[in-house]
């Protein structure tokens, strides 16, 4: 793809507008050096030295969407707590609209802790609470889409297992999107077996795609496209749910797109640095979405989300990345 069909393309997603439905959660990082060992117990001590926070899960998607297209809504769950109140926040800070977002008392919001010393993890903490009954939150959840649907250009589903999207859920994302001929893609969980039926495109990553099957993975092959234990993996999983389009992430492989009726499409790793691959799956399937809705071929957007990957695991934490960066990254690939 050159560089003028790739910023018509661009120009084009300006104009669009994403849901993106699934499970959010914020993202806290604290960084700072260690130089001792604690003299409570075997642990290295962390005098921390900076603190910051992001939209994570779900919401890092809706992040990768922004700086390209007019609008991104986000459906998720979370808690009455300081947690939901700080990723609200954030999310209209990057221009995210949380109105769609569904809160429950009983639950809490997903908070995921990372702390961080020369650029190593040292330590993750978890913080998240689901409530007893999700039939409500679900309820609330399919009247915010059934509203939302006829205004936007596509729906993203992503799933990180954390109970949110369940099938109901799921199943009537699906049937509000066909009435009204929205794209529909979706990241799935291995753990959180869905039937994945009336989804435009799924994008699972090499391990999900193998455990989806219920196959041990042997391992890639140098060449992707002669790894036939991929292929077949690949192949099966388009024929199960009758999907358009399956793209698989493969880690220093690259990516390799699944459609029905043709052969697979094998593309590259674009990183040139890789220091953290953190939320890199999200950027793939926001920036794929938003290169098809815009009217790109798939395996242009397939290679748009490459590059776009590829920029952002040379970036610390869960991060995103710009238009020019996306740009820059066609333009190197050219030299």
């Amino acid at each position: 793809m050159n560089r003028e069909k790739l910023q018509h393309l661009l120009n084009e997603a300006r104009a669009r507008t994403f849901l993106v439905v699934g499970d959010v959660m914020l993202d806290e990082f604290v960084r700072g050096r260690v130089s001792r060992i604690s003299p409570e117990a075997p642990v290295p001590v962390v005098e921390v030295q900076h603190e910051a926070s992001y939209p994570g899960g779900a919401a890092n998607v809706a992040r990768n969407l922004r700086p390209f297209c007019g609008g991104v809504h986000l459906c998720g769950l979370v808690g009455d707590d300081v947690h939901a109140a700080r990723l609200r926040q954030l999310l209209e800070k990057e221009g995210i609209a949380p109105d769609a977002l569904v809160a429950d008392p009983e639950a809490s919001t997903i908070v995921k802790t990372r702390i961080v010393a020369r650029q190593q993890q040292v330590v993750r903490v978890d913080r998240e609470k689901r409530p007893q009954e999700m039939a409500g939150a679900t309820a609330r959840a399919c009247e915010v889409v059934a509203r939302l649907i006829p205004t936007v250009d596509a729906v993203i589903l992503e799933d990180y297992g954390k109970g949110f999207l369940g099938q109901e859920l799921k199943d009537r994302v699906c049937e509000l999107a066909r009435q009204h001929g929205k794209v529909v893609s979706a990241d799935p969980n291995p753990g959180n077996p869905l039937d994945w039926r009336g989804v435009d495109l799924l994008k699972p990553n090499r391990s999900e795609a193998f455990a989806m099957v219920g196959r041990r993975d042997p391992g890639a092959t140098a060449v992707p496209m002669e790894d036939r234990a991929l292929r077949e993996v690949g192949e099966k999983l388009l024929s199960r749910w009758d999907l358009s389009g399956l793209l698989i992430t493969l880690g220093e492989h690259g990516m390799m797109l699944f459609e029905r009726g043709g052969e697979p499409f094998h593309t590259p790793t674009r990183a040139r640095e890789v220091f953290d691959v953190s939320g890199a799956g999200d950027t793939a399937i926001a920036l794929y979405t938003l290169a098809i809705s815009s009217g790109a071929p798939s395996r242009e957007a397939a290679e748009i989300s490459n590059h776009a990957s590829g920029v952002v695991v040379a970036k610390l934490g869960t991060a995103t990345l710009t238009a020019a960066e996306l740009l820059a990254s066609f333009d190197q690939d050219e030299r």
